[in-house]
């Protein structure tokens, strides 16, 4: 069992880590919100056609409504401004920014009415974590260093901040009782706002579908047969088999594997202050999921699992 539980932990690791670069390879041609739109469209009609070929009850009118709320949160307000911001963003530094929201989570928790505080400890993280998004962001004294798309980093910070919202939200929502039937309805339903979203803002009506490239293609197959089919199963099968403090390891790893794979595929920049500040991130999410009471780091560690991409 130990065996199967770190194939599926480095399986878990490699494919919610490569998404972000999948993520930039799908937007070359295919337009952000709009490629977040069929993306979990697809993905979400096979795990609920698969789900209910097993047995598992379609959602109820009461759990579709739940879903769409998590799924506008977390999947179009979360996934839709990753995917955006990574017009301009490097995949890796996406993946570094996103990984803070373990941090956004504590905070959340400390201040929603009935939450339970955060240790000085836990606070001393969050600082510690912020300043090594400052670190990653912030201006470089270097003329060679890179320069990060203010917009862009508005988008990702937002991002986490959708996330955080459709997390605390989910606590108590009615959703089903099913892993991957729940997730499946959240993407189904998320989809539309992207499709609304794409519509909006001209995505769809700019888009010449012939100027698609077969490596966009590529990479939003990727992102819906691997990245999001596979990659939930193997955590609904640790979430399962494993305990979720090792699950909820993803999150330390995943921007890690992000930031490898932006570098070694995508031939983006590696700087020191990238190491430095992926050290400082990581090791402040770490940090404070050791440090926070029980109940905080138990729910921690939960909502982690939920900024999947």
């Amino acid at each position: 069992m130990k065996t199967k539980i770190w194939i599926a932990l480095i399986a878990l690791y490699i494919v919610w880590g490569s998404t972000y670069l999948g993520i930039k390879i799908a937007i070359e041609t295919i337009p952000p919100f709009l490629q977040a739109g069929i993306r979990f469209m697809i993905s979400g009609a096979i795990l609920i056609i698969w789900q209910r070929s097993i047995g598992q009850p379609m959602p109820t009118r009461k759990q579709w409504i739940s879903a769409s709320i998590v799924g506008t949160l977390l999947l179009l307000g979360g996934n839709g401004l990753v995917s955006w911001a990574e017009q301009f963003i490097p995949s890796g530094i996406a993946a570094l920014i996103i990984g803070s929201v373990p941090m956004f989570l504590v905070i959340a928790e400390g201040i929603r009415p009935g939450g339970v505080k955060p240790t000085w400890q836990a606070i001393v993280g969050i600082v510690i974590g912020f300043i090594g998004i400052y670190v990653l962001v912030g201006p470089s004294k270097n003329d060679d260093g890179m320069v990060l798309n203010t917009f862009g980093v508005i988008a990702l910070l937002s991002a986490c901040l959708f996330w955080t919202l459709g997390s605390i939200y989910s606590k108590t929502a009615d959703l089903p009782k099913s892993i991957l039937m729940s997730t499946g309805a959240q993407m189904l339903m998320g989809s539309l706002g992207g499709f609304v979203i794409a519509g909006v803002t001209g995505e769809i009506s700019n888009w010449d579908i012939a100027s698609v490239s077969l490596r966009s293609i590529y990479g939003l197959s990727y992102l819906i047969l691997i990245g999001s089919l596979i990659g939930f199963v193997s955590y609904g099968w640790l979430l399962q088999n494993a305990p979720i403090s090792l699950v909820a390891t993803y999150a330390y790893v995943n921007p890690i594997v992000a930031v490898l794979l932006g570098s070694w595929l995508g031939n983006e920049p590696l700087e020191p202050r990238i190491w430095l500040a992926a050290a400082i991130i990581v090791g402040s999410v770490m940090f404070i999921n050791s440090r926070s009471k029980p109940q905080v780091k138990k729910e921690a560690q939960q909502d982690a699992l939920k900024s999947s991409h």
